[in-house]
């Protein structure tokens, strides 16, 4: 029997449950579909948002001949066999699960095929396109992002599912409380209908009486059988979150835990990197300039080396990181600017230090009174390089460790108590 998300996956746009500004009345996607002419395409989100459904619904509407492909399994071999079953055909729909884990050449091999249209690609991917696909094919794409299910969505999913499958529908369901539902799915639609379905079928009691769906029920049900980590990522951002709130918390013990737990898992050794390298500036930023030498050398590495190995570079970065002196200053920075940039709009450069590269900007004193730095004591002459609304505001204030303090007593020696170092 399959699981009740794959009993429930429509066939047709019109019950397709999210993603209305892609598939709904006018939309650019819908166009496409129903015009019978739709470009090669990356479908963009969160896991259980509907990436595969529209893939399905595309070739069934169109009635063409349909190939499916997971990247964690295919290689370029596979690859050139639906490529050449292809050629054989009119047109031909070939939809990649998870095309982020396709390496380069994996990915040059459909170059060719996407371009003549021999092939209409349909890539599925969690993963931010602009990193993980080429650029070559990527450009040859349309790239349509999904959003996560909204609550009222979600709750259309179990309505349906109670309402329309053959197993459900049989069974007197109640359902009164819907929160530990939604919350634990996350807005994944797939998790939440196999979430339901092990609920239902955990009641005890006879056919004919009522299940009563409570938060407390729910509870119960997942604590005893959702799985610790899915390998198609319905957990990932929970365990990722854990991951790095261990480390920001310094605690090396429960990092090397959740890192193990994606490990095992099989989540992408690139994404795990990735993330450090971002903490390792948000989180331990100038406290520990190193940690963003090792984080960077750390994701070059295991890009290099993949599993197992690399299960080894990857818990040796995240103890370092979680057993170093914090510091979010420069994060804090930025937001602080981003705020005054939003608040202000686009305040004038002073004139002072404009570039004048024209006789026209010299003669309207773009660059006039500017003071070369290098020309003054210790390399330094104070001047305001701020716009007159904001001069004088604070956007980065040193944390409170050894590095920073030091930059701190630089920064005082130098502007005094302008800053209010």
């Amino acid at each position: 029997m399959q699981p009740l998300a794959e009993r429930m996956r429509p066939s047709s746009l019109d019950d397709l449950v999210g993603q209305e500004h892609l598939t709904g009345k006018g939309s650019i996607l819908r166009t496409a579909i129903e015009s019978g002419h739709i470009p090669s395409m990356i479908l963009w989100g969160p896991p259980g948002t509907g990436k595969t459904t529209i893939a399905n619904i595309i070739a069934h509407t169109l009635s063409v001949p349909y190939y499916q492909l997971s990247a964690i399994s295919s290689g370029v071999k596979d690859v050139r066999e639906v490529i050449d079953a292809a050629k054989q055909q009119q047109n031909a729909i070939l939809f990649i699960d998870e095309i982020h884990r396709f390496n380069k050449s994996q990915q040059d091999a459909l170059l060719g095929a996407v371009e003549k249209g021999t092939i209409t690609l349909i890539g599925a991917t969690t993963e931010n396109p602009s990193f993980e696909v080429n650029s070559a094919l990527l450009s040859r794409c349309q790239v349509y992002v999904l959003k996560a299910l909204t609550e009222q969505g979600l709750v259309q999913l179990l309505r349906q599912a109670m309402l329309k499958d053959e197993l459900l529908n049989q069974k007197n369901i109640e359902l009164k409380e819907t929160a530990a539902l939604i919350n634990i799915s996350g807005g994944d639609g797939r998790k939440l209908l196999n979430l339901f379905e092990l609920v239902v079928q955990s009641a005890p009691g006879k056919k004919e009486s009522t299940l009563i769906v409570t938060d407390t029920v729910v509870m119960q049900v997942a604590q005893k059988k959702v799985a610790l980590y899915d390998k198609q990522g319905e957990q990932h951002y929970d365990i990722i979150s854990a991951f790095i709130k261990s480390m920001r918390g310094s605690d090396p013990n429960a990092a090397v835990y959740w890192l193990a737990r994606m490990i095992e898992g099989g989540e992408d050794v690139k994404f795990i990197a990735r993330r450090m390298l971002i903490f390792a500036s948000e989180d331990v930023g100038n406290a520990n300039p190193n940690a963003l030498l090792l984080a960077n050398a750390t994701f070059d590495a295991v890009n290099k080396i993949g599993y197992p190995e690399s299960r080894i570079i990857l818990s040796q970065c995240a103890v370092y990181l979680a057993s170093s002196v914090k510091s979010n200053a420069s994060y804090e920075a930025i937001g602080n600017a981003l705020a005054l940039v939003k608040q202000h709009g686009d305040l004038p450069v002073p004139l002072h230090i404009r570039n004048a590269p024209t006789t026209l900007m010299k003669n309207l004193d773009y660059g006039k009174d500017y003071k070369y730095s290098h020309a003054f004591e210790g390399n330094f002459a104070e001047q305001e390089y701020l716009p007159d609304k904001i001069a004088g505001t604070k956007m980065y204030n040193p944390g409170k460790n050894a590095r920073e303090e030091e930059m701190r007593k630089f920064l005082k020696s130098l502007w005094k108590d302008k800053y209010g170092y």
